[in-house]
């Protein structure tokens, strides 16, 4: 069977929740994603006020307060928001590939080369202890273990050699604190969970970005062996085909959307992973065009009209006015417009209640900096 851009973009859209918000708490739909994108603070929050109804943040707060939720770094190496349960069973697939990078030549102008790892590792640990530990506080020591080498490059290493995860005050609510470092399993209580297969985490996969191609799987995980953990999962997986022919796997029981079906105007984060994890994204980005990701970098987003990307936009505030502008990629409909400015405006009253709110739609090709 033959899958549509139009029938791939629904059924994607549908299993993120962003056809229709969900009653769904925080955990659940960490789980059911594995993991929201939180490169940065706030697209997490963003991310959930978009999937859910009536959002509160301090439902974020509490949860990595209780450690219901961590943010680790997993998929690509960047951080996520997940589970505990996704943090013990994710990271020992993850790991073996950030372990290499700090000791290639290309990491930090060759900073770590020359050193034995296992060494570096060690004092690593030693340095984190069993109690959370600011970055600036392991830079420190990474400056007196290692006087020659540039420390930054040394307290990166075993950031990526050593399981991690940030704990708060960074990722709460409008807090941007600097980073303060864990290892997982004294924050948590819980060891590593080597035995969770591959092609489970494969076949999660699917069910929340699915149908997909093996390409698409590498690109959201950075794993390698994707086709033969696609083999391992036998009948539980089925095949389609898209538009250009290529094979597209999915769970055998999940169900695509029909592709009529509307999809609401949407705001998310900078760095979402419904726009990031996929090899091919012409089912969310029309002609599969890629994004521009120094515009992510000053906390612009991409915008979801009629369920692709059709624009990006940006929040500016002062001391007493919120304003949400839009740069378009092409004209809205007048029906359209209308859509983009209700729901801007509910992220406004959600972003800042206490200020004056302003949702402007630029002209196509104009300037997003006011």
């Amino acid at each position: 069977m033959e899958l549509s851009d139009r029938i791939l973009n629904r059924t994607l859209l549908d299993r993120h929740h962003l056809l229709e918000r969900m009653r769904f708490d925080a955990a659940r739909i960490c789980d059911e994603l594995v993991g929201l994108q939180a490169q940065d603070t706030m697209p997490p929050f963003v991310g959930l006020w978009s999937r859910t109804v009536d959002f509160d943040p301090t439902q974020l707060d509490r949860a990595l307060h209780e450690r219901s939720l961590v943010r680790i770094t997993v998929m690509r190496g960047t951080i996520h928001l997940v589970t505990p349960a996704d943090a013990v069973r994710i990271v020992p697939h993850i790991q073996p590939e950030l372990e290499k990078a700090p000791f290639r030549k290309g990491f930090n102008y060759g900073a770590m080369v020359g050193l034995d790892p296992e060494e570096v590792r060690a004092r690593g640990q030693k340095a984190l202890g069993d109690e959370p530990m600011p970055a600036a506080a392991l830079r420190e020591i990474a400056a007196r273990e290692y006087p020659d080498r540039d420390a930054g490059a040394v307290l990166q290493t075993w950031l990526y050699q050593l399981p991690v995860l940030q704990t708060p005050p960074r990722g709460l609510w409008k807090n941007n604190s600097r980073p303060v470092w864990s290892r997982i399993e004294p924050w948590l209580g819980i060891p590593l969970d080597h035995t969770y297969p591959a092609a489970e985490l494969v076949l999660r996969y699917l069910r929340a970005y699915g149908p997909a191609s093996s390409m698409d799987v590498q690109a959201w995980s950075r794993l390698t062996g994707i086709k033969k953990a696609l083999d391992t999962l036998g009948d539980r997986v089925r095949t389609y085909t898209d538009a250009r022919g290529r094979t597209l796997y999915d769970a055998a029981d999940a169900v695509l959307a029909d592709p009529d079906r509307p999809a609401p105007a949407r705001f998310l984060g900078w760095y979402d992973n419904v726009y990031l994890s996929h090899a091919d994204r012409s089912r969310i980005i029309p002609g599969g065009r890629p994004l521009v990701l120094r515009h992510m970098a000053s906390q612009v987003s991409p915008l979801l009209v009629d369920g692709f990307v059709a624009g990006r936009y940006k929040v500016f505030t002062d001391k007493t006015a919120a304003r949400l502008r839009v740069l378009p990629d092409r004209l809205y409909t007048s029906a359209e417009t209308a859509e983009v400015e209700a729901e801007g405006a509910a992220l406004l009253r959600f972003l800042e209640p206490d200020l004056r709110h302003a949702v402007e739609i630029l002209a196509p090709g104009a300037t997003l900096q006011p």
